[in-house]
């Protein structure tokens, strides 16, 4: 066994096949790709860093309580979230000295060994911050510091930090209630980063959130509109989705239990929601309203032309004792098993020829990328696949997408890639290992004399930049 801090390293050939003709190849592609601008065409940072564009508080802060992804496998492995001051429903948080919640991390830094939270984590210490040992026990403190430090120096502020990744657009995601204020503190700024918001109504669409009732009240508030009548409830949305228009929003994002839509008739829909907004709704006629509301939404984005993103089939907050105590998004969200033939048919009858309408659709059940997603993006000109997403989120994830999804939707009806973070500081790594899988992926298929080296570099450009900018209508 080793003793002592070992050297932290980023091979340049990481990712790439062993195979040394695929290798070369695959060198030959990235090259064309590696300083591509980044475009984050759907995630979840906080538009307030760019805003005010403050310092990042410290390394707990900025890299450990915000990411679900680290502190989910900390939890799993016994170490309570109030040791790693991760903050509770009611705002509170254990006084936890986050230099201690650090240590906690750096003790337990082992058990990420080859997951995709460890190739994000290491690109983030050994590129952002330049260090050059690996984080464990004895090296806690030294990465503390060092961050602490760098976090403090002006090219470490959000913005600075933005340039320097070169992304060229980043869009948030916005609850309807949201007054977009920081957005608008962006744009009255005259920074030129480009910061835009999306549409995401799940709050006061889905029946069963525990917000529904308080945050619809808030709707009609915000709106003025009478939001517990069905013409006045659609008005309302149509008045956010066009102010989030004007504070550049290009898309929605719908996060439903399933990918289930409905065509009812208005009176049916009228008398759904009178159900709905007097509480009495069963589990069955919740979920038939997440259904025809995404079919309302999809509506909408035919006449406003916003792209709309379906992100089903989780079920959210597992663990029943974390989410009263921790509330949502806290590392307890499962996949489902997800069905979307017969799920979307109600919708795609109705839009799915529209040529002003655009439904990006992704799984957490890879099962049916070959056998339903790729041959339905395959026909209909509406519908395009997002990349492997959250528990895919992995290089053999990407590439399982790419095997079973070529044959029926190519490349070109997908969307490239998008990294779906809260982690700001890891989007520089995540597009990276998204573009090295692609050009692996493509030399590959170089190699088997199934394309041409010139097409497979045209090809890695549009997945790496061309293809998310059309997608989500960021020309």
């Amino acid at each position: 066994m080793t003793t002592g801090p070992q050297p932290l390293a980023l091979h340049d050939d990481r990712l790439f096949s062993s195979d040394p003709l695929q290798r070369a190849i695959a060198r030959r592609l990235y090259a064309q790709v590696a300083t591509l601008p980044i475009v984050s065409p759907h995630g979840h940072t906080d538009p307030a860093w760019f805003a005010h564009n403050a310092p990042f508080a410290n390394a707990t802060e900025l890299l450990l309580v915000p990411d679900h992804y680290v502190f989910r496998m900390l939890y799993s492995q016994g170490v309570p979230l109030d040791a790693l001051g991760i903050p509770r429903a009611d705002g509170s948080r254990a006084e936890v000295d986050p230099r201690e919640a650090w240590r906690v991390f750096a003790e337990c830094f082992h058990l990420f060994r080859g997951t995709p939270s460890s190739m994000w984590l290491n690109h983030v210490f050994h590129e952002v911050f330049g260090l050059r040992v690996r984080l464990d026990a004895s090296t806690a403190d030294l990465y503390f510091d060092h961050i602490n430090d760098a976090l403090r120096q002006p090219g470490f502020l959000p913005r600075a930090l933005f340039e320097r990744f070169r992304i060229e657009v980043i869009a948030t995601t916005e609850s309807p209630l949201d007054p977009l204020e920081h957005h608008a503190t962006i744009r009255e700024s005259g920074w030129q980063g480009r910061v835009i918001t999306a549409y995401r109504p799940d709050a006061v669409i889905d029946p069963e959130h525990e917000q529904f009732p308080s945050a619809l009240q808030q709707f009609g508030e915000l709106t003025g509109e009478d939001v517990h009548r069905w013409d006045g409830y659609l008005r309302a949305h149509r008045q956010r989705r066009a102010y989030f228009a004007d504070m550049g929003a290009t898309s929605t994002d719908h996060g439903h239990p399933t990918a289930a839509t409905a065509n009812l008739s208005r009176a049916e829909a009228a008398r759904l929601f009178d159900t709905v907004v007097r509480g009495n709704a069963s589990a069955a006629q919740a979920e038939l309203f997440r259904a025809q509301m995404l079919t309302e939404m999809a509506a909408m984005s035919v006449d406003d032309g916003l792209v709309m993103q379906l992100h089903p089939g989780c079920f959210r907050n597992h663990n029943l004792g974390v989410f009263e105590r921790y509330g949502r998004d806290k590392g307890a969200d499962i996949p489902l098993r997800t069905e979307y033939v017969r799920a979307l048919k109600p919708l795609l009858d109705r839009f799915g020829n529209e040529p002003n309408f655009q439904l990006i659709l992704f799984t957490l059940d890879e099962s049916n990328y070959s056998r339903e997603l790729a041959p339905l993006a395959g026909h209909y000109p509406s519908l395009l696949l997002g990349p492997a997403w959250w528990f895919h989120d992995a290089p053999e994830g990407m590439w399982r997408f790419r095997e079973q999804t070529l044959a029926s939707g190519g490349f070109y009806n997908t969307v490239g890639f998008n990294d779906d973070t809260r982690a700001f500081l890891s989007i520089p790594a995540r597009h990276d290992v998204a573009r090295r899988i692609d050009c692996a992926f493509l030399a590959k298929l170089v190699a088997e004399h199934r394309m041409d080296e010139d097409e497979a570099a045209e090809v890695a450009i549009d997945l790496a930049y061309r293809l998310p900018r059309k997608a989500y209508k960021l020309g």
